[in-house]
């Protein structure tokens, strides 16, 4: 049954989309300047940017395997894989939330241009990782919605920026890996 039909009708599409696409990253944005919780979470906390660096890759693999999927009409494949995609991104997002709100946040530690570097893909990836939210959502719910037209064409956006956000998000780990607390 599609989405626009049962979850969401077409008048509340946008304004629903538009709301979470502002709301998440102001909540994400409230959450990483607050006082960090004195509370001890009963374990390391400093495993998640390790275990955020594996969802990023999973859901590198996950577009393109969905990419891959649709080229070869395989539609039901192409579905799981997007929708793992978007799963496992929304599991980051809340294991990214949770690392920043308890744990300080940790410093590149390079030099020169390196440093140069490392700000550039940190900056972009900031920038287009509020950006797809919006994207996302409405190549989900398009394709949901059976309404192919639409979802093919915000998915071509979509889909190079989702992988940009999860590679750059795997590449400024290993990045500042090296200088977390132990």
């Amino acid at each position: 049954m599609p989405v626009s039909k049962s979850l969401i009708p077409d008048r509340y599409v946008v304004p629903v989309v538009g709301t979470l696409s502002a709301v998440i990253p102001l909540v994400v944005a409230v959450l990483l300047f607050m006082p960090k919780s004195q509370a001890s979470p009963g374990f390391n906390v400093y495993v998640l940017p390790k275990i955020n660096a594996f969802i990023n890759s999973t859901v590198t693999v996950l577009l393109l395997a969905g990419y891959i999927f649709i080229r070869r009409r395989q539609v039901r494949r192409h579905k799981a894989a997007m929708l793992g995609a978007f799963v496992l991104s929304s599991v980051f997002l809340v294991s990214y939330v949770v690392y920043h709100f308890l744990a300080e946040s940790t410093k590149f530690g390079g030099e020169g241009w390196v440093k140069s570097v490392y700000v550039f893909i940190l900056s972009t990836h900031i920038l287009l990782a509020t950006t797809i939210v919006p994207l996302a959502l409405f190549s989900i719910v398009h394709g949901l919605s059976e309404k192919f037209d639409k979802h093919r064409k915000i998915a071509k956006i979509t889909l190079p920026i989702w992988l940009y956000v999860s590679i750059t998000g795997v590449v400024v780990y290993l990045m500042i890996s090296p200088y977390y607390p132990q």
